[in-house]
């Protein structure tokens, strides 16, 4: 790989390009995103892919998440990569004036302002809601942490496995395991930043609608206290009553992948028409008049055994035997999939969700394109992942600053510029 190569979007004809259209419903809206880790550059990402012009401020440590996963280059690993894409990184030292007088020029021009910080630590650096407002009546100012201010807990820190052992999420784990358990990706983060990304959209909507703009806060326990609980309030959801929690279906020992006779296979009859299918797919027609099974209610009642049962089934028939024999009847089945396995499965290939294209300095990327299709909006990868500071210049320059005064900023250490020393 040459790294010698230089941070432009002009790509050579034997690469693969980056999409050229912007057809995006958030074309014409700029974001500023002081985000750091996966919450909030995923939710900032998505608005990039949805067409916003997005400037991601870092300040000089940069943001950890660079150094999270794989990498070819320092600051540049897979984790980065995969949620910071379509920005542009404008690097300032919010603690020198000359960095904060900087970041509220990008402000004036923004509609919406997303951190990740303690209100506490916005506040100090003077950069709250009613400091942003002052400079741009327009701005949608989002805030994304752990816990509601307004609550006993707003001073607390919080990282996504804090949230899940918070909102209870790490002790339905527990009821499957032998003690509790975090779930084995960042569920909290990225549940949050789904659920920030949408609360932009919505508060744009309502400025459109209205004129108004305003302050929105998307707290991490909130949120996932609400998504644990749809299903798991169960008896609590009648305000008289004390329980039970827990949805027993999800709660089974058994539901799980089971072993077909030659690897592993996922299988959902839901219906008393489904479950006879698949009785009669192995052999055992019988089953079809036992009490357990013969009802939905029934089958509930009794779900470990009959999800047992169920896995005694699956070890006669090998997994392609089952996916032959039940999707032409249209019963939820799946072969079980590695993550690996999903870089050529032929559905995703099929529908272009793998999307190539030449980084300026780390190669060949493989990315994921924005899952949700759009006929007459679509979203796109228009920007590679930027290095720390890579737009500096770039986005002071538009603000009005002229070369010698950027210059100045960089050398007082006010402003970022690490492209160069990046590759």
């Amino acid at each position: 790989m040459d790294t010698e190569r230089s941070h432009t979007l002009e790509i050579e004809d034997e690469s693969l390009p980056l999409e050229t259209e912007n057809n995006g419903p958030l074309k014409g809206y700029r974001v500023v995103d002081l985000t750091r880790i996966i919450l909030g550059p995923l939710a900032t990402q998505m608005l990039g892919d949805l067409g916003a012009d997005v400037i991601k401020i870092e300040e000089p440590a940069g943001d950890l998440c660079r150094a999270i996963g794989t990498g070819r280059h320092p600051g540049m690993a897979s984790a980065f990569l995969n949620c910071n894409r379509n920005k542009r990184s404008l690097s300032l030292d919010l603690k020198q004036k000359e960095g904060l007088e900087a970041f509220m020029k990008v402000i004036e021009t923004a509609d919406v302002f997303i951190h990740a910080l303690r209100p506490q630590a916005v506040r100090k650096l003077g950069i709250a809601y009613e400091d942003l407002k002052a400079v741009n009546p327009n701005l949608i100012y989002v805030g994304c942490y752990g816990f509601s201010e307004s609550g006993p807990y707003g001073h607390k820190t919080a990282f996504d496995d804090i949230i899940q052992s918070a909102s209870g999420g790490a002790q339905i784990q527990g009821w499957l395991m032998d003690q509790p358990r975090y779930v084995g990706f960042i569920q909290a983060d990225k549940t949050t930043g789904l659920m920030a990304a949408n609360a932009v959209v919505t508060a744009l909507l309502h400025r459109e609608r209205t004129g108004e703009a305003q302050f929105v806060e998307v707290p991490m326990f909130d949120t996932m206290v609400h998504i644990n609980l749809i299903e798991h309030l169960d008896g609590a959801t009648f305000a008289d009553a004390t329980g039970p929690t827990g949805y027993v279906r999800l709660l089974s020992q058994w539901r799980k992948p089971y072993p077909s006779k030659d690897g592993w296979v996922a299988i959902l009859p839901y219906d008393d028409r489904q479950w006879r299918v698949v009785f009669e797919t192995a052999g055992r027609n019988d089953l079809a008049e036992d009490p357990m099974f013969t009802s939905f209610a029934a089958r509930q009642a009794n779900v470990d055994k009959v999800y047992q049962t169920l896995s005694e089934l699956c070890g006669l028939l090998t997994t392609d035997e089952w996916l032959a024999a039940l999707e032409p009847h249209g019963i939820p089945c799946s072969r079980v999939n590695t993550p690996e396995e999903l870089l050529t499965d032929r559905h995703l290939t099929e529908v272009g969700f793998w999307k190539n294209y030449d980084h300026p300095t780390e190669g060949e990327l493989r990315s994921m394109k924005y899952p949700v299709n759009f006929e007459k909006s679509p979203a796109s990868i228009r920007r590679h992942t930027p290095h720390q500071g890579e737009q500096t210049r770039e986005v002071l320059a538009e603000l009005g600053y002229d070369a010698e005064t950027i210059d100045a900023m960089i050398a007082a250490g006010a402003a970022i510029d690490k492209k160069e020393r990046a590759i």
